[in-house]
């Protein structure tokens, strides 16, 4: 049965092809949404883009139809700007207050009112990202559901990057001899194995063996990891999860890796430490670029005085931190070490777009506050023979329209797991302090 759904500014705001994702149902459009995004569309930032490109398709839809009466869209499906049943009378009696959220309360709530004693009436949905104003649908009998054509997975199905088997003790004892084995049939019936991911091998009869494999997606075998035993750039690996990004990290093969994880499990000081091994004493990389997105934890600190760098140093003080604490009794400050080492280079993001980067090992953290777009943007600069590590945690996002499962870095480790160009690692064990692990589990 058809449905009809009625659309919140915030949807197109993080989809400007949400127009197109509802098949062959109704969209209804209210009038205020429109005014929403006009307020919108100036903006210099992703949020602009989309409002800008909503603003194109509904001008195209109004070329082939009067909106107004509703545009057949290629899917089956109809869409209409609503300016009717902008009236509030019925939604005032519980929300008194005149504002935007409200009226497209009443949109939704006054076709639902008109609708409800025909025969097969179309159900009313309205769609929104903003949680109060589902909270506030709920209360006025309207069905309320979130848009989720833009997430990925559910935060229990994450891709971590490895998983553990429980195999027989002859599998251990032949990798141990070989080196490397295939797997029986029957394991690739039970699980779905991506390149570079990791296989732990433990003992299915309960006894103290296991081993750590690597999968080789094209002979479809598991190799017995041999992680490096000398340390990059002073760091040495303190866990599992360490030891498998390093390996990840230091494959020249392998042009894009994911590091995710809460606060504290070394993942920038990880990166930075590979890096600095494969631009200096390598010289594999002409060039350490190391990048994050400006989006401030809290109130913004506003306009900041100085030239390009002065003003970065507050956003870009965490990578200072990390590399003081490579450089170790080192008596010059951060920028000291950057005068030094001319093979590194700290930028914003706010001016990747048109650029082509070759020949780098580029670094981009915190890039759980970039969008979709803004991800592919960022991967579509990266040129021949450069490594792009990105690197974030879900769970701690400043962006206030993303969440864990529909921000950039997701969206990168979902699309990419089949690929044999990216390879994934997810932390979970915190190395900074044992308080800073408490904050990361408990707070």
């Amino acid at each position: 049965m058809k449905k009809t759904f009625v659309l919140d500014t915030s949807v197109l705001l993080e989809d400007p092809n949400a127009l197109y994702q509802f098949q062959d149902n109704e969209i209804i459009i209210p009038i205020v949404v429109l005014e929403e995004l006009d307020g919108k569309k100036r903006l210099e930032n992703q949020l602009g883009r989309n409002a800008r490109q909503v603003s194109r398709e509904l001008d195209k839809l109004r070329e082939r139809g009067d909106l107004q009466t509703g545009v057949t869209l290629e899917g089956g499906g109809c869409i209409k700007v609503e300016i009717n049943h902008k009236h509030l009378t019925a939604v005032k009696e519980y929300f008194p207050q005149v504002t935007n959220d409200n009226r497209i309360l009443a949109v939704a709530f006054n076709l639902m009112e008109e609708r409800k004693n025909q025969e097969d009436a179309e159900k009313v949905i309205l769609v929104s990202k903003d949680i109060l104003v589902r909270v506030k649908a709920h209360a006025l009998g309207i069905i309320a559901q979130d848009y989720m054509a833009g997430r990925m997975v559910p935060k229990r199905e994450y891709y971590q990057g490895y998983i553990t088997l429980e195999v027989p003790s002859s599998l251990i004892n032949d990798i141990y001899s070989h080196g490397k084995i295939n797997l029986p049939e029957e394991y690739f019936e039970l699980y779905d194995f991506y390149p570079h991911e990791f296989i732990i091998l433990k003992d299915q009869e309960g006894g103290s063996q296991s081993a750590v494999t690597y999968y080789e997606y094209d002979t479809m075998a598991l190799r017995l990891m041999p992680f490096p035993t000398q340390d990059v750039w002073g760091i040495h690996p303190r866990n599992l999860q360490q030891k498998m990004a390093i390996e990840l990290l230091l494959n020249e093969d392998i042009p894009l890796v994911t590091l995710t994880g809460k606060a504290g499990t070394g993942k920038t000081l990880l990166a930075l430490a590979a890096g600095l091994y494969k631009t200096e004493d390598l010289n594999v990389y002409k060039k350490l670029l190391v990048a994050k997105p400006i989006v401030p934890m809290g109130k913004d600190i506003g306009y900041l005085p100085g030239d390009k760098d002065q003003k970065l140093k507050p956003w870009i003080q965490p990578i200072y931190d990390n590399l003081e604490y490579i450089f170790g009794d080192y008596k010059g400050g951060a920028g000291d070490i950057l005068v030094g080492l001319r093979k590194i280079a700290i930028e914003p993001l706010t001016f990747i777009r048109g650029r082509s980067i070759p020949q780098q090992f580029i670094i981009i953290d915190e890039a759980q506050n970039l969008t979709k777009h803004e991800i592919k943007t960022i991967i579509s600069r990266v040129g021949e023979g450069s490594k792009v590590v990105l690197i974030g945690d879900p769970e701690q996002i400043d962006n206030p329209y993303l969440d864990s499962c529909n921000n950039g870095l997701t969206y990168v480790v979902e699309k990419l797991k089949e690929y044999p160009e990216a390879g994934h690692v997810t932390f979970t064990k915190g190395e900074r302090s044992r308080l800073a692990q408490l904050a990361a589990d408990v707070l």
